[in-house]
This record gives structure tokens, C-alpha cells and sequence, in this order.
């Protein structure tokens, strides 16, 4: 297939659109990995309310042994979604250098017992 390109107003070829090319490279696979990957980028973007990027790297390199006018053409596309923050947990050292929910420096209060709650704030002001 040739590619035939309407002159510009100084006589010279207009480029072919780079869409064009990119639907046509490594079979589409590229375009449908864009496609894909901007989609997952929207909705990790929506999601966070973080920024994310994706990059697209092609390499042109020339076969050797040809006329120079035959070349190679590979992609590699990168993508860098924003992360979700992950919880955090407090926990505190002890003694034996091993992790614990509970603060070992913390006195224990003995004595204390759980009362039950009320059901609603009417019941409170009917109680005294």
C-alpha cells in the first residue's frame, strides 16, 4: 500500500496524520492498548482525585542489509495510575520489641465497666 499525500500550499506532501499510522501499528494492538489504558487512567484518576500519565515510546530503527527506506517500528506504552492510599494502623513498641495495638507504657485502670447505651435521647430526659 502507498501512501498518497495532498500536496500543501508550497508543493510539498502534507504528513500522513499520526492516528493513521497508529491504528495500523503492530496490527491496531497499540491503538487498542491506548484505548484500554486511558480508560483505566480516567477511572483510577476519578477515583483518587489524583493525577496519573500514560506514554507512548516508538522506536524507528533501520533493517540492516536494506536500503535504508525499510524500517523497524516498535512501541512500549507506560502507564503510571495514582495510587489509592492504603489505611494506616497505629501500633505501639514493647518491651520485647514486637508490635501492639495497645500502648504498654499506658496504665490499666481496673474496675471500669461497660454501661449500656440508651436507645434514643427521649429516653434519657423520660429517665430523670
Amino acid at each position: 500500500m502507498t501512501d498518497q499525500t495532498a500536496p500543501d500550499e508550497q508543493g510539498a506532501p502534507e504528513p500522513r496524520p499520526f492516528a493513521d499510522w497508529l491504528q495500523e501499528q503492530a496490527g491496531g494492538s497499540t491503538h487498542a492498548e491506548l484505548t484500554e489504558k486511558l480508560h483505566a487512567l480516567i477511572a483510577a484518576v476519578q477515583e483518587t482525585g489524583k493525577g496519573g500519565s500514560i506514554s507512548l515510546k516508538v522506536d524507528i530503527k533501520p533493517i540492516a542489509g536494506t536500503d535504508g527506506r525499510t524500517l523497524t517500528v516498535t512501541d512500549a506504552v507506560v502507564t503510571k495510575l495514582p495510587r489509592v492510599e492504603r489505611p494506616k494502623s497505629i501500633f505501639f513498641i514493647t518491651d520485647d520489641g514486637d508490635l501492639s495495638r495497645t500502648d504498654p507504657r499506658q496504665p490499666v485502670i481496673t474496675g471500669l465497666r461497660e454501661l449500656d447505651q440508651p436507645t434514643s435521647v427521649t429516653h434519657l430526659r423520660s429517665a430523670n
